[in-house]
């Protein structure tokens, strides 16, 4: 039997699902930066610190770099960590992404994508969260704002798992989810406890027992990486046994991919967010029209779901791969590693790059896209 929460839908922004994925998983320090568009974030845990319904430690800093370094330094005394940015932000906070997988802190941090300068933009693409996939982070793409909440609990419950201990992005579009409300559940505080205990790491910061992490190394640099990519492995059957143990502790399921309409399609449209939620309703126009298209919805990015997708796909004629992004001088940045997985000559691929800077499109565009395929006239890239 699945355990349900007794508790109705609210209606909530995505803003105000990640501050409330933050506050269930009993977070002890959120260092913070203003930066539209994840601003309500750390004000609504402000609030909350004010009214005594969260009893954290809310620490404002002077820049997102200040940010990342504040967290490092709490998660590494044994604290659990939270914080949040977006865009500039998120990049400014860049070389502290590196220090904090490298000494194997499991961080969880919300990120509202938005478009980079220049030229300014405040509506969302991914080109912000993708520039640090290489960064040793876990990366949970939602579709929506329930799955904000969802995800933040859980990720603490993967990244802190002694077989992982690696940090985590929740990625959410900004304005797209982070200022629209929709209904979300929230978990009862008593089932998260159960099913996400307090935090007690191994190896942690005393005062009392004084020891260095990240320190100086020259030949054995490589041994670190080494572990750091089987922490990453690792995190592949984790991440499977925590959504398992989320579904029967709350009642939702969750999985890496989320495939629609797949088991048939001739062409299949790949792609990472809320996006998808577009392309679906796209699929069943068409599928009313009696055409075989379906959708692959990667949720976990990082790590890699290779074998997954190359089963997700392998009824696939032609694949779309959709990015919401873009790599400057070659295309999609998403793209090569769909393409790589599948590594089937006898499949067609298309890239198609939509929504740079939160433009906008729909389901009749998607269809355009669908339809341009199966003519045989697309491109290899083209833009949207």
């Amino acid at each position: 039997m699945q355990k349900q929460s007794s508790q109705k839908p609210e209606l909530i922004d995505g803003n105000t699902a990640a501050a409330w994925g933050a506050r269930l998983s009993r977070v002890q320090v959120v260092p913070n930066f203003p930066i539209t568009p994840q601003t309500e974030i750390i004000e609504t845990l402000a609030k909350w610190k004010a009214d005594g319904v969260w009893n954290g430690e809310f620490v404002p800093m002077e820049g997102e770099h200040s940010v990342l370094s504040a967290a490092i330094a709490s998660e590494a005394t044994g604290a659990r960590t939270f914080t949040a940015s977006s865009s500039q932000g998120l990049l400014l906070m860049h070389e502290m992404h590196y220090v904090a997988s490298g000494m194997r802190l499991p961080i969880v941090m919300a990120n509202c994508s938005r478009g980079l300068s220049a030229p300014i933009t405040l509506w969302s693409d991914h080109s912000d969260i993708l520039a640090i996939r290489d960064a040793g982070w876990m990366m949970f793409f939602a579709k929506d704002n329930q799955e904000v909440v969802d995800l933040i609990i859980q990720s603490y419950k993967i990244a802190e798992d002694r077989d992982v201990l690696l940090p985590a992005v929740v990625n959410m579009e900004g304005f797209t989810l982070s200022y629209t409300r929709e209904p979300a559940e929230i978990p009862e505080q008593e089932i998260v406890d159960k099913f996400l205990p307090q935090f007690k790491p191994k190896v942690f910061l005393d005062i009392n027992k004084p020891m260095i992490l990240g320190c100086p190394v020259l030949n054995e640099f490589m041994n670190f990486k080494a572990q750091q990519r089987k922490a990453m492995m690792n995190a592949e059957e984790k991440i499977s046994e925590v959504f398992k143990s989320f579904e029967k502790s709350v009642g939702r399921k969750y999985s890496k991919l989320e495939e629609y309409m797949t088991e048939d399609a001739e062409t299949v449209f790949v792609s990472l967010g809320s996006n998808s939620t577009i392309i679906q309703a796209a699929v069943d126009s068409l599928r009313k029209r009696n055409q075989k298209v379906g959708l692959l919805r990667i949720l976990c990015y990082r790590p890699f779901p290779e074998e997954e997708i190359k089963k997700a796909l392998k009824n696939a004629e032609k694949i779309i791969v959709v990015d919401n992004d873009i790599s400057t001088g070659y295309g999609g940045i998403i793209y090569p590693e769909i393409k790589a997985a599948v590594s089937d000559s006898a499949k067609k691929f298309s890239n198609v790059i939509v929504s740079l800077g939160g433009r906008f499109i729909g389901r009749k565009d998607f269809e355009e896209i669908a339809k341009k395929v199966a003519s045989g006239k697309e491109e290899k890239y083209w833009y949207m």
